[in-house]
């Protein structure tokens, strides 16, 4: 049976037409999703690079500081009297009498020196002086030959002027010889090396045999003699405090050594100045040593009985900015930007820091601030406030 002839002018069949429709229909539809999926990763991109650009910040409720009966320092102990023994005169070692730790009182022989250029410049020193005393004697015979002699025309009047001179200088000259003399006799003085007061001996710096140089800064100390009965104690008090530590103040003392025990004290000075490093005020305290529990160069906890600090907030350490500008604090506003304010510390706990002023009690304060914040950035808050309070942070931890 023979198939029918395919022309090239018959029209293509409907079914055809619409498979091709199709297909071009579909081609379009992947178009379209591929575009718009493209510009929807786009937009998703843009936002989450926008999103990433805002810093996220924890912040901080700043907290009333609960009062305070008082105020806890550090401080150092050092004797009340003080005096390092030096040597006036050179030589060699000879002896020594006492040791560190050696009590000793005022006038107690501490070491002695063996000083033979010292003894050599003394003998010289002696003959020097006879001579000029034997000069003076001839001197003296002769000028009182030649003022005998004066009332006649023996001897002219120039000659007995001349031999009166003569015996004024080598009159001068046994002076100057005996003055000279009584130097170095006062200098032999100062072979014996002697204690200035009742106290401890805290420091030998010699033996014996050892050489003793005495030069325009006046040598190496040899001993260190310490008054330790009653002792000064140095504690750099925080400038806004200053006013609640006058003179009289009852302190309450305890050192490493002897955690069980506590000294009384009282604040005897104050520098009347601020250090300028710390904004602190030097002051001093005197405490009884008589049982020589503490000891001279010790480190001391120091409480001092004043008022509690009012109007104080604290807030965390990590939350302080240190810059040009100076010390500052940023903070949130109610639009989440930032807001720096200039604060000063009014005491410093470690991990909480006590402001004396520039923040308020309702200001939102960013716990660790990213670097090159600055007022006006947008920032936002990922964190509920939190309260720091350094009363309640030191009951936890049993300290108070």
């Amino acid at each position: 049976m023979s198939q029918p002839d395919r022309t090239p002018g018959r029209p293509v069949p409907r079914r055809l037409r619409m498979v091709g429709g199709a297909f071009v229909l579909l081609a379009i539809a992947v178009v379209a999703y591929g575009v718009g999926s493209r510009a929807a990763q786009n937009s998703s991109l843009h936002s989450l690079t926008e999103a990433q650009a805002v810093p996220s910040v924890a912040i901080v409720a700043p907290s009333h500081v609960e009062s305070h009966d008082g105020l806890e320092l550090p401080g150092r102990l050092e004797a009340y009297i003080s005096a390092p023994i030096y040597a006036r005169v050179p030589g060699y070692l000879k002896s020594w009498k006492h040791d560190i730790g050696g009590k000793v009182k005022a006038g107690d022989l501490l070491a002695e020196i063996d000083t033979p250029d010292l003894d050599q410049q003394l003998m010289q020193g002696r003959a020097d002086l006879s001579v000029a005393q034997a000069n003076a004697r001839l001197a003296q015979i002769s000028a009182d030959r030649w003022q005998s002699l004066a009332g006649t025309d023996a001897v002219a009047k120039q000659d007995v002027d001349t031999r009166n001179f003569t015996l004024n200088a080598n009159m001068a000259q046994v002076k100057a010889a005996q003055a000279n003399v009584d130097r170095l006799v006062a200098n032999e003085d100062f072979k014996r090396l002697i204690a200035p007061f009742d106290g401890i001996v805290t420091a030998r710096e010699t033996d014996i045999g050892a050489l003793i140089n005495v030069g325009a800064a006046g040598g190496a100390q040899l001993f260190v003699v310490s008054e330790t009965s009653k002792l000064r104690v140095y504690v750099n008090v925080p400038q806004n405090y200053v006013p609640s530590v006058p003179p009289g103040t009852k302190a309450t003392i305890s050192v490493p050594e002897h955690p069980d025990k506590t000294y009384s004290g009282t604040v005897e000075a104050s520098a009347q100045a601020v250090i300028p490093s710390t904004g602190t005020t030097l002051m001093q305290l005197i405490v009884d040593n008589s049982a020589g529990e503490m000891m001279p160069g010790d480190y001391a906890s120091i409480h001092l009985q004043t008022a509690g600090a009012v109007n104080v907030l604290s807030v965390p350490s990590s939350a302080l900015i240190f810059d040009a500008k100076g010390l500052s604090v940023a903070t949130v506003d109610a639009n989440n930007r930032v807001v720096l304010k200039p604060v000063s510390i009014e005491r410093d706990l470690g991990a909480v820091i006590e402001l004396a002023s520039g923040l308020a009690s309702n200001d939102r304060v960013i716990e660790n601030p990213p670097d090159g914040v600055g007022s006006g950035t947008q920032v936002r808050v990922t964190a509920a406030p939190a309260v720091a309070d350094a009363g309640k942070a030191k009951n936890r931890n049993g300290k108070g």
